[in-house]
């Protein structure tokens, strides 16, 4: 299960730049997927070897300045509910204010460890102002400036200090059996479609967007077919209902999306891919997760022509762009239409992903494309690229041994990438390419 950190703390104190600076360290290494939105309150940091979820929980707060107590109350509890560790965030600049104090009285009562963190303490005044912070009784607190990121290494080392060993990597679990994973926005169908593949009302559906709670494993074994399925799934007790549906879901579809093989995105027909499943989506890939998008409700679209469903792929993959090598199926779980279609599809993305090619005849086909089309020439310095393998992770990753790694374009790397995808089928995986000095 991987390791989720909460940042919280009421509006204005800087949660938003200190969640961009998490993820902009691993922004310079690793994360290189374009089109991934800059206002998402989710993504994925990486300290010290380990990496980890981070969750701002400002990003889902109503309106900005005029924030109700129920409401910063309310995103308090859900970060200390779902989250393993929460930074509770402070502005040195306006000392501690009564909205401070009630999160406070929050998060002391929770067995989650705290980390409180005063941001914008950037000179030696402001430092001893901040000292009354201390009167908060935090154990662990933490003075920083969010905007120089000047004591930001030390929190890390804090937060990635409470990780074990396991957190960070990817297990897999039951007898090695694939896990399938049924992500998409409140009310699409995600527990209609786990109930129509098993054939048995396992999870309470009902039209309550966010009836289900917590991630459910279900053991499938028919038509000689075997495999997990994670839905996110339970029962919400009634008062709840009106909590921030939209934050839930998206901490259980990243929790569901860690555990998970491949995930199955699950689209609803009438409203097409939105900007939160598309940012769902980039996260998945990032991950190195297998993945199916699925069009449900496709029944209830009218007036079908004979090239609607190619029109419609068509601008789903513009918008999937650069991952759209990926297979879209148009289902329907109330008529049960092409469901047990979207089981194959899973499966077959998860051969992909588990797929070893032989460094020979890597060799043998990716030279003979960088020979029909060499990558171009950088400050009069020739690129030539030697030899590939494919190294042992868990998601298809290549190296490319050349003679200067660095100046390898980005629009270079897609031709080699889209060369893998022609010759060896790695549809629905997200596919690594390292370029090393040979």
């Amino acid at each position: 299960m991987s390791f989720t950190v909460a940042i919280t703390g009421r509006p204005n104190v800087g949660k938003s730049t200190f969640f961009n600076r998490l993820l902009e360290q691993r922004k310079a290494i690793v994360d290189d997927v374009s089109g991934v939105t800059r206002d998402r309150q989710y993504g994925v940091a990486e300290w010290a070897g380990k990496s980890f979820n981070v969750i701002d929980t400002g990003g889902f707060v109503a309106g900005s300045d005029d924030v109700f107590e129920r409401e910063i109350r309310k995103q308090v509890h859900i970060a200390v509910e779902e989250a393993n560790a929460i930074i509770f965030m402070c502005d040195a600049t306006t000392g501690v204010t009564e909205l401070d104090n009630l999160m406070a009285d929050v998060l002391r009562r929770s067995d989650k460890p705290v980390f409180l963190v005063v941001n914008k303490v950037d000179n030696h005044e402001r430092l001893l102002e901040a000292s009354e912070f201390y009167s908060m009784g935090f154990e662990n607190i933490f003075f920083i400036s969010s905007i120089s990121g000047s004591g930001t290494g030390e929190i890390l080392d804090a937060v990635t200090g409470l990780m074990k060993e396991d957190d960070s990597d990817d297990k897999s679990g039951e007898q090695g059996l694939p896990k399938f994973a049924i992500i998409g926005q409140p009310n699409v169908g995600k527990s209609s479609l786990l109930n129509a593949l098993i054939g048995q009302e396992r999870t309470i559906v009902s039209d309550i967007a966010g009836t289900t709670r917590d991630t459910i494993h279900t053991h499938y074994n028919l038509y000689n077919k075997e495999f997990i399925l994670i839905d996110t799934a339970g029962i919400r007790r009634k008062a709840k209902v009106n909590e921030d549906l939209e934050f839930y879901s998206v901490i259980r579809a990243i929790k569901a999306m860690d555990e998970a093989d491949v995930c199955l995105l699950l689209l609803d027909a009438g409203k097409g891919i939105t900007a939160q499943d598309l940012a769902i989506f980039s996260l998945a890939a990032k991950k190195g997760k297998g993945l199916v998008v699925l069009v449900n409700k496709w029944d209830l679209i009218e007036d079908k022509q004979t090239n609607t469903i190619r029109d419609y792929e068509k601008q789903l993959k513009e918008k999937l762009a650069p991952f759209s090598d990926v297979p879209i199926l148009f289902i329907s779980v109330t008529e049960k239409q092409r469901i047990f279609k979207a089981v194959e599809a899973a499966l077959e993305v998860y051969e992909n992903r588990t797929k070893k090619v032989t460094t020979s005849k890597l060799n043998e086909i990716m030279l003979k494309a960088i020979e029909s089309y060499h990558p171009p020439v950088v400050r009069g310095n020739a690129i030539k690229i030697k030899y590939v393998t494919q190294l042992p992770v868990h998601t298809p990753t290549f190296a490319f041994f050349c003679n200067h790694p660095d100046d390898v374009k980005p629009a270079y790397q897609h031709y080699l990438e889209n060369q893998l995808r022609m010759n060896f089928d790695f549809k629905g995986v997200p596919i690594r390419l390292f370029f090393r000095k040979k």
